[in-house]
């Protein structure tokens, strides 16, 4: 452990000092003004640690039976211990200790007197006076010829050689002799109310830390928008698309400087970073139990109906199977019989887990089977219900998406709605939508892939699968209306704005 003094103009300059001395986690033990400017006194981050470890197995001394109590040791002043102990870095450990331990016995037993710890130089100088005096000295009962003690303040070496040999025992503790604490006194090492204090003193510096650098970091990166107009236009065109910032941040940041046109180069990302099912065959040739779920009002029964629609066109009515959990709304399962009426196949109600169980024993040899559920909002608590009525092992969920809602509720329901355990996403209403980049910019995020896209209420004409090229395409469209136009000066509001929770999601993201 070391402790040094670092002195600058300003409190600045000085933490720079300390940070460039012992790091980032550097300990500031005080910070007072002086003739220069600022005085820091500081330690590495693991001198707390060692002072800890060392206070907790370090031995301890017992001191004359004639001493005075602890609580008049306690209140001698600390330029007086400096002064007599003309402390050094090397004794600043044993000085440590010693305030602490006094300090500390003194607190818990403020009424019984106790034995005054020796000072440093006391303990320190028989030592050096007797050199020949045994290891270990028993203290001995106080002897009727020695009833008038030394004075605690006397140094014990200057009396050592003159008494005798019954009052040097008295006197004069061993070299090393551990201290006998009671049994109420904790350690250092135990958990107190000053250490539980100190932790979270560090938390709220910690946290100060990150906000510094998060503020620092976005006000270099809108510096580095002003000097290189191009990045300036990508993040203006991506944001008035509707992009996060967080997505913009990172495509911005990886432009090569080469590249001519940023907009295609930055197509060409998103093209690679969101994942369709076009390369692969579709649900209605793979089949197997799918259950579309999603918020209220996102097209789950028309979409069942779409695909029930195109499977049949197909492989016939005969190996589709319809099940309808939608139980809450009035008439929401006619919906879905009306479908099933036209297309000619059956459409079963489950009402709870073991029912739903049943249905799917009984439809075990259909190649498709669907399952309509009930639209919920992502915090109603009963969406966890569902979700654990859905948690059979050959169930496979789709999490229908509204392409028209806001980037922050589509990152919401994929969060209340499991959309890492999803086998994909049914991207609806995506004629309605002005901007489709916020639900795809969630779907990139999430690493989703979208199984299909429905643009309209016509069964089927208006189910498609599109690729990833078409997808960004139309989300890069350019926006028409002035009113939602970003302008340049507008660019560092909206990233000044961003959250900083936003910008490891979307690194982790990034592939």
């Amino acid at each position: 452990m070391n402790v040094k003094r670092f002195i600058a103009r300003s409190s600045r300059e000085a933490l720079n000092q300390v940070r460039m001395a012992f790091g980032a986690d550097a300990v500031v033990l005080s910070n007072k003004p002086c003739d220069a400017g600022v005085e820091v006194l500081a330690m590495a981050p693991e001198g707390i640690a060692q002072i800890e470890q060392v206070a907790a197995v370090a031995p301890r001394e017992i001191a004359p039976a004639s001493a005075a109590p602890v609580k008049q040791a306690a209140q001698v002043p600390v330029e007086q211990d400096v002064q007599r102990l003309a402390m050094s870095t090397l004794s600043f450990q044993d000085y440590v200790r010693e305030r602490l331990l006094r300090r500390r016995r003194a607190a818990m037993q403020p009424e019984a007197p106790e034995t005054v710890m020796p000072t440093y130089e006391e303990r320190h100088a028989p030592v050096a006076a007797a050199p020949s005096m045994p290891a270990r000295i028993t203290p001995q009962p106080v002897a009727p010829v020695t009833q008038q003690p030394l004075p605690v303040q006397q140094p014990i070496a200057a009396r050592a050689p003159a008494a005798p040999a019954t009052s040097m025992q008295l006197a004069v503790p061993a070299a090393r002799e551990p201290l006998r604490l009671p049994e109420s006194v904790p350690s250092l090492a135990d958990p107190t109310a000053a250490q539980r204090e100190q932790a979270a003193v560090m938390n709220e510096l910690r946290s100060m830390k990150g906000l510094i650098e998060d503020r620092f970091s976005a006000l270099a990166f809108m510096e580095q928008l002003h000097r290189n107009p191009r990045q300036s236009a990508l993040s203006q065109r991506l944001l008035e698309s509707g992009f996060s910032p967080a997505l913009v941040r990172k495509l911005v940041e990886h432009l090569p400087a080469d590249v001519t046109d940023e907009i295609a180069w930055a197509q060409g990302v998103l093209s690679r970073n969101l994942q369709t099912d076009e390369a692969s065959l579709p649900i209605e040739d793979l089949g197997g139990v799918y259950a579309l779920i999603g918020a209220t009002g996102v097209g789950k029964t028309t979409s069942t109906a779409k695909i029930a629609a195109s499977f049949a066109a197909r492989h016939g009515v005969a190996n589709l199977g319809l099940i309808t959990l939608d139980a809450y709304r009035l008439g929401a399962h006619e919906q879905l019989r009306a479908y099933g009426r036209i297309l000619g196949v059956p459409v079963h109600t489950a009402h709870d887990r073991a029912s739903l169980d049943d249905l799917l024993e009984l439809l075990a040899g259909k190649k498709l089977v669907l399952i309509d559920t009930a639209g919920m909002a992502q915090r109603d608590q009963r969406t966890r219900e569902l979700l654990d009525m859905l948690a059979h092992r050959a169930i496979q969920r789709l999490l229908v998406v509204n392409a028209a809602s806001q980037g922050e509720t589509v990152e919401d329901v994929m969060q209340a709605y499991g959309a890492a355990q999803c086998r994909g996403a049914v991207l609806s209403k995506i004629d309605e939508a002005v901007k489709t980049a916020p639900a795809l910019d969630a779907l990139i995020r999430h690493k989703l892939r979208v199984v299909g896209v429905a643009n309209g209420q016509r069964v089927p004409e208006d189910w498609h699968r599109l690729s990833s090229q078409a997808l960004v395409q139309r989300a890069l469209r350019p926006v028409t209306s002035p009113a939602w136009r970003v302008e340049p000066g507008e660019v560092n509001l909206l990233f000044a704005a961003a959250q900083r929770s936003a910008l490891p999601t979307a690194a982790a993201a990034w592939r």
